[in-house]
């Protein structure tokens, strides 16, 4: 068997440039390791992002830290994003956080300013896009082969797989694949919220607002730039639109669907509903089993949703940025590149383990009825 090398002479793959990848890739850089990260996205600004993310002191925000990006994530951050109301379907606020002054526990960011913050970071040349990779090969004496679906081909040692749910790194080490949760998020937007949309405005604050009764519920949540994103939770089939006898692009029957739904909410609360602009997503809710482990596999490993894929609550960026920083930094501390792997899925498995018990079946949390303590944890998609 061919010996690891070191991680200061290794070929290491990153693939995705979400925030795990490139939080691993930066801290990586700041140890005088390089890395390469390959993303299918034909550039960096080619597609929504996505909506806000709360980062944690003890995980994204830590990972930050180490990454040398933390002031600069504080300046762009929305600690007025903290806000948070939990309401019945009735529209009466059950619980209200209001962020202290200073409080800087979890503010909010928009994904693409947070994927343009860890961009900026990195040399030029450091991720290259439009690589969709195809397949990891190789045997775990050699290094790994990177195959891409544009016919190229290249070789590392280790490949980290940092990209998401639906992993093509993941068959390098594990059989197993997401399966649907039996819930699903439709997404709506508003923009020019505080202009366009005065009542939306006034009825989710600053930050973000939660109902739900059972069966199904809202999650509105403020982003940058005036915009509002709406998640509208049900308990469904994968195929509900199509038995519905409805298209994505037919919004104004998904309109009057999700409308009769929620007929018995009241009419400021269908607002978020019916109020939109523009389209609406469909995002089924896929999780990994529970839990998710692998016998350690060399030159290959993995971070975030790719290892360990969970309902949507709040912990999803935090944990791919804290598993991106502990990678980084045991590649920093080892003699070798198996050593490092080693030592940082012995912490991250039992880790992911423990949180992905505690949210087993967490996907419908999110439509129970409050019970003013406080709304849930954020509901991102």
């Amino acid at each position: 068997m061919t010996s690891s090398p070191t991680p200061a002479h290794a070929r290491i793959s990153i693939i995705g440039a979400g925030p795990g990848g490139l939080t691993c890739a930066r801290i990586l850089q700041r140890h005088g390791i390089e890395a390469t990260v390959y993303d299918r996205d034909p550039a960096g600004d080619a597609r929504d992002q996505g909506g806000s993310l709360d980062l944690h002191e003890e995980d994204g925000q830590l990972a930050l830290r180490e990454a040398g990006l933390l002031e600069r994530f504080h300046a762009l951050a929305r600690f007025e994003g903290q806000e948070m109301r939990s309401m019945d379907p009735a529209g009466r606020v059950l619980a209200h956080h209001v962020p202290e002054e200073g409080e800087k526990r979890k503010p909010e960011i928009d994904r693409g300013r947070l994927r343009d913050l860890l961009l900026g970071s990195l040399p030029e040349g450091t991720v290259q896009w439009g690589r969709t990779l195809a397949s990891v090969s190789g045997t775990a004496g050699g290094p790994r082969t990177l195959t891409f679906t544009d016919g190229t081909v290249t070789e590392a040692d280790l490949v980290i797989g940092a990209d998401g749910a639906f992993s093509r790194v993941r068959p390098a080490v594990s059989p197993a694949a997401p399966h649907y949760t039996g819930v699903g998020f439709v997404e709506a937007w508003f923009d020019d919220l505080d202009d366009a949309h005065p009542e939306v405005a006034e009825l989710v604050g600053q930050g973000s607002a939660h109902a739900a009764d059972g069966e199904r519920g809202l999650f509105a949540q403020r982003n940058g730039g005036g915009h509002l994103r709406v998640y509208i939770m049900r308990k469904v089939p994968l195929d509900w639109m199509a038995a519905a006898g409805l298209r994505p692009d037919d919004t104004d029957g998904i309109r009057a669907h999700l409308a009769r739904e929620y007929a018995s909410w009241s009419p400021p609360l269908l607002g978020l509903i019916t109020d939109n602009d523009g389209p609406y997503v469909d995002r089924p809710l896929f999780a990994l089993p529970v839990p998710h482990t692998w016998e350690h596999t060399p030159g290959v490993t993995l971070l975030g949703d790719a290892a360990h894929l969970m309902p949507p609550l709040g912990v999803g960026v935090n944990l791919a940025m804290l598993d991106a920083c502990d990678l980084a930094l045991a590649l920093a501390r080892a003699a070798t590149i198996d050593d490092a792997v080693r030592d940082y899925e012995k912490t991250m498995l039992a880790r992911s383990s423990e949180i992905a018990r505690t949210l087993e079946g967490g996907a419908e949390f999110l439509l129970e009825v409050p019970d003013g303590n406080g709304p849930p944890d954020h509901a991102h998609a």
